[in-house]
C-alpha cells in the first residue's frame, strides 16, 4: 500500500493565542511544565500531518455536527480542528477545565 501525501497543518492566530496563554498560565507556576506542556501540544499538532481522520467528531449540542474533530492531550488540553482537503485546520487549543460553550456563538 502506498503512503498518502501528509496534510499541510494550519494553526489559526486564535489557537496561537490559546496555546500561549495556556503556556503563560502554567508558567506562573512551573516553567518546566510550561515547556513540556507546550512541546506536547506542538507534537500533537504537528501529528496531524498523518491521518487527521483517525481522531473521532466533536458532538456537542452548541457545535455543527461533523464539523470538527476532536484530539485529547495530557489530561487537560483538546485541540479541535477541521480537515479540508489535503490541509487540517487547527481553529481552537482549549483547557478542559474550563466550559467552553462560549464556542455556540462561533
Amino acid at each position: 500500500m502506498e503512503p498518502t501525501a501528509p496534510y499541510k497543518v494550519i494553526v489559526s492566530d486564535r489557537a496561537r493565542q490559546m496555546l500561549a496563554g495556556h503556556v503563560r498560565f502554567l508558567a506562573q507556576k512551573s516553567p518546566e511544565a510550561a515547556r513540556r506542556t507546550k512541546n506536547d501540544l506542538m507534537k500533537a499538532i504537528r501529528s496531524l500531518s498523518h491521518m487527521p481522520e483517525r481522531f473521532p467528531f466533536l458532538n456537542a449540542e452548541y457545535i455543527p455536527l461533523n464539523k470538527y474533530h476532536k484530539m485529547y492531550i495530557e489530561k487537560w488540553y483538546l485541540i479541535l480542528y477541521q480537515i479540508k482537503d489535503q490541509t487540517v485546520y487547527v481553529d481552537y487549543i482549549l483547557d478542559c477545565r474550563q466550559d467552553y460553550g462560549w464556542l455556540a456563538g462561533k
